[in-house]
């Protein structure tokens, strides 16, 4: 036993050196195919059995090749310097998984976000349904930018996007529901300078108090005054007019819960619809029309 392992570690000539490369190949690959069999009885997942056995050859591939590096003597001398390169190495190409695992300590200690949190980060937008130490897992939500998304609002997509941790230092993390679980939402109406716009303001106005979650807001306003040394912002509901070139543009300005705008937003615009039509208000539109006036009986028109 003592002559086999002197001859597989400390084999002085080509040919003794030969030998124990063969060996230490025919270890590498009989212990391979031991450990995919073991691992086709013991696992019944096919997708978790297909990963570990793929797992298992690649750590027997490494531990084969160290073992030939030992046996060709390819360290004498120079642990030192194979060690700093292989920690470069690993550094280098570790770079992104160093990154998302301190990244994950910045989600955890700075409490940006936590499971079940509606938020945005690196372009995704949607709910946080699980963070891992490399990985923050998002339930996708659709976009009101047009063509970003298959689905035209705050509705779910269907998609599970993964988003390395990492990107909560590169790049900016908006959360929707962490402390103030409301968002302003504003909705433009444009009238006609010859239609009452006055009295348009008003229906937009009595909309936006109904719907508005103003004194619920008001409650976290004050939870979130509490915790952070910021001003009290406005949540009562309010209509801002502008005057453009082409009609008088009214802005009804609300809170409502940030789970809910989309459906919120839709009753308030089918209300209002309705009453402008009632009031016999209409809504301008960018379009051009062009009366014709005849000349008279004696034209050639």
């Amino acid at each position: 036993m003592d002559r086999v392992v002197e001859l597989i570690v400390g084999g002085a000539t080509v040919p003794e050196r030969l030998a124990s490369t063969a060996i230490a190949i025919a270890a590498a690959l009989l212990l391979g195919w031991f450990s995919g069999w073991l691992l086709g009885k013991r696992v019944d997942d096919p997708y978790a059995r297909y990963y570990a056995r793929k797992l298992s050859h690649y750590v027997v591939a490494v531990a084969a090749l160290v073992a030939i590096g030992v046996i060709w003597r390819a360290f004498a001398g120079r642990v030192g310097l194979v060690l700093g390169v292989v920690a470069a190495g690993l550094a280098f190409a570790m770079q992104e998984v160093i990154g998302a695992v301190a990244g994950w300590f910045n989600i955890l200690s700075g409490r940006i976000f936590a499971v079940g949190d509606r938020i945005e980060m690196g372009g995704v937008r949607g709910d946080v349904i699980d963070v891992t130490p490399l990985r923050t897992k998002i339930l996708e939500m659709g976009s009101p930018v047009e063509g970003a998304s298959w689905v035209q609002g705050r509705q779910y997509t269907g998609r599970i996007v993964s988003v390395s941790n990492k990107a909560t230092f590169t790049e900016p993390v908006y959360n929707y529901s962490a402390v103030f679980d409301f968002i302003w939402e504003e909705l433009v109406v444009p009238i006609p300078y010859d239609a009452d716009w006055r009295r348009a303001e008003s229906i937009l106005r009595e909309e936006a108090e109904r719907i508005s979650a103003s004194k619920e807001a008001r409650e976290a306003m004050s939870t979130m005054v509490r915790r952070y040394p910021v001003p009290r912002a406005e949540v009562e509901p309010r209509v801002f007019a502008r005057a453009t070139d082409n009609w008088m543009e009214l802005a009804a300005r609300f809170v409502v819960p940030v789970r809910t705008a989309r459906s919120t937003k839709d009753r308030m615009v089918r209300r209002i619809r309705d009453r402008l039509d009632r009031a016999d208000i209409r809504i301008a539109s960018e379009t051009l029309e062009a009366t014709v006036r005849g000349q008279g009986s004696g034209t050639d028109e």
